[in-house]
């Protein structure tokens, strides 16, 4: 009995891991998508509260998607916040924006 019970518990903790968000996949996917047009990561993320950036992530990051895809200087991001790879990658990046706001009191380890 203790057994099964071990399993579960295990299972449930393995579970929950897997559909949590990544700070650190949030930096790399910031890195790889935003830096170019936002610059380092430590300013922008350190630019707006945790509130701000969770209010702006809502619904998979509708919000920050519709202000890119209505400006004209971010046309060169509207095929990427149009695309499923940015709803997929949402919650990684309002992780990493949220861990390293304004008042958070983190620092990202690099840029």
């Amino acid at each position: 009995m203790r057994t099964l019970y071990a399993t579960a518990v295990f299972m449930l903790l393995a579970g929950s891991t897997v559909l949590s968000a990544a700070t650190y996949k949030g930096q790399k996917i910031y890195i790889e998508s935003c830096k170019e047009c936002h610059g380092g990561g430590q300013e922008f993320a350190g630019s707006k509260k945790q509130r701000t950036w969770g209010k702006l992530m809502d619904n998979k990051g509708e919000k920050l998607a519709d202000i890119h895809l209505s400006s004209k200087k971010a046309t060169n991001s509207w095929e990427y916040f149009k695309s499923r790879a940015f709803t997929k990658n949402a919650r990684h990046i309002e992780d990493f924006l949220v861990e390293y706001a304004s008042d958070s009191g983190n620092v990202p380890a690099c840029n």
